[in-house]
């Protein structure tokens, strides 16, 4: 089913332009795939994939510089750089050519066993896994684009969701993988599975076995990192695939808190996740499994339940679900770290700077914003109204006043140890005197904080009377700490 679209769709050049080459050579060619289904879910696609009848061998004389390491009759189109989320400084872009094809079977259900090339835009596109990927977009010289729909995929599209191009069952034997994009691309898009579709992920779930851990790994954190994280958990769950990923997180369904959450702790792990504001892969995971200890700290004392410790057992349990998904390092170790101390104590008029101090030598300095989006999500993902109540705003403020303060000394290239053995002077009061003289000079001009500089003007205070600078370099300290306090607070609308 053919379309006359006009106008409707903004394309770049560079891939107008390899169109009209295969087209100039006598060859069909169109834009396929999760370009076109980006273009008509208003997204930029991030990437421009084609199809043909010329084979990869007759693409590569039309565009020399190209290239062909594949088994799957994919050549790739050295193009101008026009890719909005590419490196400034790239030579060039790829545009990706591949030569109508069918397949034939999938013995580990993940690989096709043979690729062998087609005659007709509609057999490759008949290979496809869902109707929203099996649009093609064709252009005629005069600037008409067409688009080609033979599986009703705009309609599916415009109705929200994601069905398998002909049979269900047969798509996910030949592919399992498609399973979890099927539920990706819902999380992403907001949409929900076709019915028939929704029952064969049900009834082929095991076979998502036969996948390597990489690819599982990989889709998961898309899911995760999507608009709709919590509507892709709990498709994972509904399928059946959630146990085959992390069933621990299953532990959590049905299990009640105590007054302050109006959740269990599956719902609550997955609304966290929801409202987590961070787009860091690290910190939505965090949300996601801050809790997952509570169904094993749970202890019912005094008419109520607690979940003591509940942060540490969830932190050793994150640390071994992460290893076995072959997460890297440093993902595994910023998650557990966040997981483990997301129940810091903030209230106000308790917690005092030096109590902010250890909280920042604990977590570090670097990932302080981060536990308090994990601290937000946890919020929000316990039904309050407020995602920053005042005293949240408050610790943030703390965190800023006593991470950035700029009167301490210890921000000197030099001390009284360089002062001691490498300038012979004496220990005691004048060298903290002159530290502090050196260091009124600085708030006015950092670019004064060198060795050198700092050195020279020591030198030449080591024989003045410094009592009295000393005194005026305290007064002037005061006076910048006090502007610096008002600045800080007003801009986290504290009092």
């Amino acid at each position: 089913m053919n379309k006359l679209i006009m106008n409707k769709f903004k394309i770049p050049k560079e891939v107008t332009e390899t169109i009209s080459e295969l087209q100039k050579n006598n060859f069909e060619a169109f834009v396929v795939g999760g370009c076109v289904r980006d273009l008509m879910t208003n997204r930029e696609p991030k990437d421009w994939d084609m199809t043909t009848n010329a084979k990869p061998e007759e693409i590569q004389k039309i565009f020399p510089d190209s290239f062909y390491e594949n088994d799957f009759g994919t050549v790739g189109v050295k193009v101008d750089p026009f890719l909005e989320n590419g490196k400034e400084d790239r030579e060039h872009d790829v545009i990706e050519v591949t030569t109508y094809r069918i397949e034939t079977t999938y013995s580990d259900h993940r690989r096709p066993d043979e690729i062998q090339f087609a005659e007709t835009l509609k057999e490759d596109l008949s290979r496809r896994d869902f109707t929203m990927n099996a649009l093609a977009l064709s252009f005629a010289k005069n600037g008409e684009i067409k688009l080609t729909d033979l599986f009703d995929g705009k309609k599916d599209i415009k109705k929200k969701i994601i069905k398998a191009v002909g049979d269900a069952d047969t798509r996910f034997n030949e592919d399992a993988l498609r399973m979890m994009r099927a539920i990706r691309f819902a999380s992403r898009l907001g949409f929900e599975i076709e019915e028939k579709t929704f029952q064969a992920i049900q009834k082929n779930h095991d076979l998502i076995t036969h996948v390597s851990i990489e690819r599982i790994k990989d889709e998961f954190s898309k899911i995760v990192m999507s608009d709709h994280p919590k509507h892709g958990i709990e498709l994972l769950q509904q399928t059946g695939l959630l146990k085959y990923i992390v069933p621990e997180l299953e532990t959590g369904i049905g299990v009640e808190q105590n007054l302050h959450h109006i959740y269990t702790v599956w719902e609550h792990n997955l609304r966290a996740l929801e409202n987590c504001p961070s787009k860091k892969l690290s910190v939505r995971l965090a949300a996601l499994f801050h809790d997952l200890g509570k169904p094993q700290a749970k202890v019912f004392r005094k008419d109520r339940f607690t979940f003591y410790n509940h942060e540490h057992i969830s932190a050793y349990m994150v640390k071994k679900i992460l290893k076995r998904l072959k997460f890297s390092k440093k993902i595994i170790d910023k998650t557990t770290l966040l997981v483990k101390n997301h129940m810091f104590y903030y209230s106000v008029g308790e917690v005092t700077e030096s109590a902010v101090r250890r909280i920042i030598k604990k977590v570090g300095l670097e990932n302080m914003r981060d536990l308090i989006d994990l601290r937000i999500g946890d919020r929000l993902g316990s039904g309050v109204p407020k995602a920053k109540p005042y005293k949240l705003r408050h610790f943030e403020y703390l965190v800023e006043k006593v991470s950035t303060d700029p009167v301490s000394v210890k921000m000197l290239k030099l001390n009284g140890d360089i002062m001691i053995k490498e300038m012979s002077f004496k220990a005691g009061p004048k060298i903290g005197a002159i530290l502090e003289i050196l260091l009124a000079e600085i708030i006015d001009d950092p670019e004064k904080n060198t060795l050198e500089y700092l050195s020279e003007r020591a030198e030449s205070l080591r024989d003045e009377n410094v009592d009295q600078l000393k005194n005026l370099a305290k007064k002037y300290i005061k006076e910048k700490q006090k502007v610096d306090k008002q600045k800080i607070k007003e801009k986290h609308w504290v009092k």
